[in-house]
C-alpha cells in the first residue's frame, strides 16, 4: 500500500474549540461555523476571534445566531485534503443539536473517490475536541482508518462535559427558560450546573453563588476520576478557569489540564462567565 493511501486526515468544525496551536501541530483541519449578528455574518475563529466575539456579544442588542458551514465549504476542504490522502475522518457537532453533520454528509456524497467517514461526536466544545485530538494523534502515529475508528468508538461513551452558567440572561434570550425563571435565578444568585451527555443538555443542580458552583464542579469531576484527559473551558472568564484547574490538580496533573476559551457557537448560548470541564474518563 502506498504512503498516500495509508494516511488519514482529520476534520472538525470550530465548535470543537480546539486551541489553534494544537490543531496546527496535529494537522487537524477546522471548518469554521458561522455566527450572525443581525445582518453581519462572521466565520467563527476566522473573521471573528474568540475575544472579539465576546466584545460583540456584550454590545449586541439581540442574541446572535449560529449556522453550519455551507456544503460547498466542506466540499472544498475534502477536495483539498484528498490531494494528500484518500481517507478522511470528519467529527462534528451532534445531529440532534446542529445541521453541521448534514452539510458534511452532502459534501461527502459529492466526492465518491474519497473515503470520508462522518462521526457524530455526541458532544460540544472540548467534549468534541478531545475526540478529534485523539483521532488526530492516532493518525499521526500511523494507525489505519479501522484502528482510528475503533479508538473513537471506544472514547465516545467516556466523554463528559459539565459546566456552570454565570448568568441566565442568554439561555433566557435563546428561549430555553422563561423570563420569570431567569429573574428568580438572578435574584437568588443561582448558578446552574448543566451536563451534556449523549447529545442532550441535562440539568445537574442549581447552586447559590459562583464560589460554591466552582466547588461543586470540582467535586463532580473528582467523582469521575481517574481521567485520561481534562480541559477547563471558559466563556471570557480566564481567572475562573485557572482557579477551577487548580481545584482539579489533585485528581489530574495541572500541567496536563488544557485551559481554553470557547468560541462563538457555545458562547452564544452560555453568555460570558461560564466555565466548565471537558474530560475523558479512563476506561
Amino acid at each position: 500500500m502506498s504512503r498516500l493511501a495509508s494516511e488519514v486526515k482529520v476534520v472538525t468544525d470550530s465548535a470543537s474549540d480546539i486551541p489553534v496551536t494544537i490543531a496546527r501541530d496535529l494537522g487537524i483541519t477546522v471548518v469554521p461555523d458561522n455566527v450572525h449578528f443581525g445582518q453581519r455574518t462572521y466565520r467563527d475563529g476566522v473573521d471573528l476571534t474568540r475575544e472579539e466575539f465576546f466584545i460583540e456579544l456584550a454590545k449586541s442588542p439581540v442574541l446572535p445566531t449560529t449556522s453550519q458551514p455551507a456544503v460547498g465549504v466542506f466540499e472544498e476542504v475534502y477536495r483539498q485534503l484528498g490531494r494528500e490522502a484518500r481517507q478522511i475522518v470528519s467529527i462534528h457537532l451532534p445531529a440532534k443539536l446542529s445541521a453541521v453533520l448534514n452539510s458534511a454528509h452532502l459534501a461527502a456524497q459529492s466526492l465518491p473517490d474519497l473515503e470520508i467517514v462522518l462521526i457524530d461526536s455526541t458532544q460540544v466544545s472540548m467534549g468534541m475536541g478531545w475526540l478529534v485530538i485523539i483521532a488526530a494523534r492516532a493518525a499521526r502515529q500511523g494507525k489505519n482508518l479501522a484502528e482510528i475508528l475503533a479508538l473513537v468508538k471506544d472514547t465516545i461513551p467516556r466523554l463528559r462535559l459539565i459546566a456552570m452558567l454565570d448568568t441566565l440572561e442568554y439561555v433566557q434570550k435563546g428561549g430555553r427558560i422563561g423570563k420569570g425563571a431567569a429573574l428568580v435565578g438572578t435574584l437568588l444568585s443561582m448558578k446552574p450546573i448543566v451536563q451534556l451527555l449523549d447529545s442532550e443538555l441535562l440539568p445537574v443542580e442549581n447552586v447559590r453563588t459562583r464560589r460554591r458552583a466552582l466547588q461543586r464542579l470540582a467535586e463532580i469531576v473528582t467523582e469521575m476520576a481517574p481521567l485520561e484527559e481534562a480541559a477547563v473551558v471558559h466563556a471570557n472568564a480566564p481567572a475562573l478557569a485557572h482557579e477551577l484547574a487548580e481545584m482539579l490538580a489533585p485528581v489530574h496533573p495541572f500541567d496536563r489540564i488544557l485551559i481554553g476559551q470557547v468560541g462563538a457557537i457555545l458562547g452564544t448560548h452560555t453568555g460570558p462567565g461560564a466555565v466548565g470541564v471537558a474530560c475523558v474518563m479512563r476506561g
